[in-house]
């Protein structure tokens, strides 16, 4: 019969155990004190097993009190797990497991001490030297070989006893410990494990982590492999894929002195808007913890996502349940183990979480085992001398390649590097309607998270996410400035002006025909305009335009009709009718410079813009020019000058008329028209008041090229007109052409400043088109005003006056001229009253007649 050495100390374990789970006494039995903490069962193949029975003691001391659910249950796991192995025919039959399973206390050293008890039997003592009382050669106790070791819990405790192990070549297979740094297998080649390594286990968090819409997290860690190496995982992996940042990340003392956990609160409470607190620590220091949150009064401000070393576990929660309410906790997926009964019908007992890890751990050694007896002992009862000395590394090999279905159902496999796959269950703690706590699964993680949002609740019932970010979402057309350091911390800019929010993190200028859309975040073209019919800025023109128009129209149709009348003679027809063909073009190109720019309009425009006015001054510096040359000639001799007769101004006037001609149709060649939208003139800071004009490309550099002819032929008019000031105002038209030349240059001279003056307003298009046509229309006014309306006022109203009188020679006008010159001079030199005696002895008789004299000069030859 297979015994059980136990101490007394296990032996009042056993005790506990026969209690709660009724397991076969038969082969206990009382040991001697030298195999204190363990248990041992006789067998071919002897097993062991690391488990944290009892908790660290305190005050150096190594033990502390006993551990029900890490401890209890997972030592009886593995024993179950040994006696239904020996009774399976089909797996190892006639060979027997026992096992020699050790009380790690849930500390390292301790663990580590204890573990030489499995090397001992790979170790050669030599007794030449020892002799006993008697003088007699010692007899040296055989110790047990062991061919493989399930355990342990903890990782440092694993990490600790795999690098004594690994010496010996012996297998480790591992139930609870998911350190990531136990998957090197450069160091730790001869470990392995049925849970997966917190790799997956922090992959898995990060997707929770994620999929809630946290982007800034604090870290907690229980200070050795297990928290460290967690948390760094889950660091390392959320740098890698990016999207998550750590607020802190605060580690928990192995020795936490008093008041350690209000100071980890108050430090997680320095950054308020980490809310999620990833913790990868002991249940005691999670039991803590929570305490701790509750004293602060920080109820429902934290939100924890713990590690499997939460998982479903009662004892974190025990009379914190409202501290914990919400916590999201992740554990390898697992399913209850039929077998371990209860004991006693209102018992609260339910089976600890790793049970099934322990079960498939001992499953996975007897296995491998199997096909190793298959391959070295086929056909062989019991163990064949091949196997009577295991070798670890070949049985290594075999457990690396098993393949079974485990206790929950599900695959029981390994790696290259000894891992089991990412299997989890996600948990949520929830306090229902009835003030009830429980842990609620509401997702799984199997390389890809499944999340069941809906299901979860957080503080009593709410549905509504909660938050853990640094910074709010921006808006739509800010763009992120991200905090140096912290790239899950930004301050929201608004794209401003012309830019609008290109990516994420980035504003950019619109194209320069298009403004950013209402959103700012794209571009849309701007609205092009153009001066309108209906608008007040065309209103004003178009209304001077018409009406002179319209008088034009009516002094010319009188001229037509008058055409031989003495005022129509003497005014000169052929250049009246030139004269009044500039005024009503001057009038006409208004209805140009309004219309809709195209490629006519704009030709048009180039033609006719200076073309009235040029017609006007031609005419009018032809008719100055007459007069000035005239009376210049009456002063030398009487012979008329030349080039005076209505043919040869009509070639002078049109001569000057073709110059303007001519550098029109150069600027046609040079500079095709065309029309062009001008985003610039109306480019206001505000982008949706932005608008584009658009117009004929004429520069104001070109503008004042085509009209500078014009107002060269404008200013050497006046210098005639002022020149001929003094001619008796019974001679042409010399006065009134002074008269309206004075007014024309006021209007040009006030023209300029507005005109240029505007040249960056918004509102240059209408200002400069309306200013221009207006100076247009002003000046063809003042000419149809002072040289012809008077005339016309004649012909319709005091026809009388219109009458043919006497003719006087070219010698009798210019006498006439020159002596009324003479007798102004003199009146300049006189006092008053002389003037007028003289005046009256020197002109004749008639000329104190009211009547205007009109002398026509148009028989006189060239």
């Amino acid at each position: 019969m297979d015994l059980v050495r136990i101490s007394r100390t296990q032996y009042q374990l056993l005790l506990f155990l026969c209690y709660w789970f009724p397991v076969s006494l038969q082969r206990v039995e009382t040991p001697p004190v030298e195999y204190a903490h363990s248990i041992r069962l006789d067998g071919d193949i002897i097993l062991g097993g690391l488990f944290p029975v009892h908790s660290r003691g305190e005050r150096g001391v190594p033990c502390g009190e006993l551990k029900k659910e890490k401890g209890i249950h997972r030592l009886e796991a593995m024993l179950f797990a040994i006696d239904l192995i020996n009774k399976d025919p089909e797996l190892l039959p006639n060979v027997t497991l026992g096992a020699r399973i050790l009380d790690t206390c849930s500390r390292d050293t301790y663990a580590l001490e204890q573990s030489l008890t499995f090397v001992q039997a790979l170790i050669e003592r030599d007794g030449s030297d020892v002799r006993c009382a008697n003088g007699d050669q010692p007899i040296f106790a055989k110790p047990d070989k062991i061919v493989g070791v399930i355990g342990a819990a903890a990782s440092s405790v694993s990490i600790m006893v795999a690098n004594i192990l690994r010496l010996f070549k012996i297998p480790q297979i591992s139930y609870a410990s998911t350190a990531p740094e136990l998957s090197d297998n450069t160091r730790y080649d001869f470990f392995s494990r049925v849970v997966p390594p917190d790799s997956y286990q922090a992959q898995a968090m990060l997707d929770i982590v994620t999929a809630m819409g946290w982007n800034y997290v604090s870290t907690l860690a229980s200070e050795g492999n297990y928290g460290e190496s967690g948390v760094e995982a889950f660091v390392q992996i959320s740098r890698e894929m990016g999207g998550v940042c750590i607020a802190q990340s605060l580690k928990i003392p192995r020795e936490p002195r008093p008041g350690e956990f209000d100071k980890i609160i108050r430090r997680l409470l320095e950054t308020p808007n980490a809310r999620a607190i990833i913790m990868f620590a002991n249940e005691d220091d999670i039991r803590r913890v929570l305490d701790a949150a509750k004293r602060s009064n920080q109820t429902g401000h934290f939100l924890w996502v713990g590690s499997d070393s939460w998982g479903s576990k009662i004892s974190p929660v025990i009379q914190q349940e409202r501290v914990a309410e919400g916590a999201i906790t992740i554990l390898p997926k697992r399913a209850t183990v039929e077998g371990l009964e209860k004991v006693g019908r209102d018992s609260s007992y339910e089976q600890e979480g790793k049970v099934q890890f322990v079960m498939d751990a001992v499953y996975a050694m007897a296995h491998a085992l199997h096909r190793m007896h298959r391959d070295y002992c086929f056909g062989y009862p019991g163990l064949c001398p091949r196997m009577s000395n295991i070798n670890g590394k070949e049985l290594l090999g075999y457990i690396r390649n098993v393949n079974f279905n485990g206790s929950a159902g599900t695959p029981v496999v390994f790696n290259q590097k000894g891992d089991a796959p990412g299997r989890y269950d996600i948990f949520q703690y929830q306090i229902t309607n009835k003030s009830t706590a429980e842990y609620k699964v509401i997702g799984q993680w199997t390389n890809k998270l499944h999340l069941n949002v809906d299901a979860m609740r957080w503080r009593t019932g709410d549905p509504t996410l909660p938050a853990s970010v640094c910074s709010v979402p921006c808006q739509m057309g800010e763009r992120k400035k991200i905090v140096k350091g912290v790239p899950c911390c930004w301050h929201c800019e608004r794209c401003e002006g012309y830019h609008f929010q290109a990516s994420e993190f980035s504003c950019e200028l619109c194209p320069y025909e298009q403004h950013p859309d209402r959103n700012r975040t794209g571009c849309i073209p701007i609205p092009i305009i153009k001066l309108e019919w209906h608008s007040a800025w065309a209103g004003i023109p178009v209304f001077i335009a018409v009406l002179g128009i319209l008088a034009t129209s009516f002094v010319v149709v009188t001229f037509v009709r008058y055409n031989d009348t003495p005022i129509v003679r003497a005014s000169g027809r052929e250049m009246s009718y030139v004269l009044l063909t500039g005024i009503f073009l001057c009038y006409a190109i208004t209805f140009l410079m309004i219309a809709t720019p195209s490629l006519a309009i704009c030709s048009f425009r180039r033609v006719f813009l200076g073309l009235g006015m040029c017609f006007s001054y031609a005419a009018l510096l032809t008719k100055t020019n007459r007069i000035h040359r005239i009376f210049e000639q009456g002063k030398k001799s009487v012979a008329a000058p030349r080039f005076i007769s209505p043919a040869s101004q009509l070639i002078i006037t049109f001569s000057l008329i073709s110059v303007q001609l001519l550098g029109v149709f150069v600027w046609f060649a040079v500079d095709p028209p065309h029309t062009v939208v001008d985003y610039g003139e109306q480019r206001t800071s505000n982008p949706e008041k932005a608008r584009g004009v658009l117009k004929c490309d004429i520069s104001d550099l070109s503008l004042i090229c085509s009209l500078g002819y014009s107002i060269l032929l404008m200013v050497t008019c006046t210098v005639y007109a002022i020149k001929t000031r003094g001619v008796p105002e019974t001679f042409n038209e010399a006065k009134p052409i002074g008269f309206t030349m004075y007014t024309t240059c006021i209007i040009w001279l006030a023209f300029i400043p507005i005109f240029f003056g505007t040249a960056q307003s918004a509102e240059r298009m209408y200002i400069q088109t309306t200013t221009l046509t207006i100076s247009l229309s002003l000046s063809a006014s003042v000419s149809l005003g002072m040289l012809y309306m008077p005339k016309v006022y004649v012909i319709i109203f005091h026809p009388e006056q219109n009458v043919p009188k006497r003719k006087r020679s070219f010698k009798a006008i210019v006498t006439a001229a020159t002596m009324s010159g003479k007798l102004v001079q003199k009146g300049s030199d006189r006092p008053n009253g002389e003037v007028k005696t003289e005046l009256c002895e020197s002109m004749e008789t008639n000329t104190s007649s009211t009547k205007t004299t009109y002398v026509s000069y148009s028989n006189h030859a060239i």
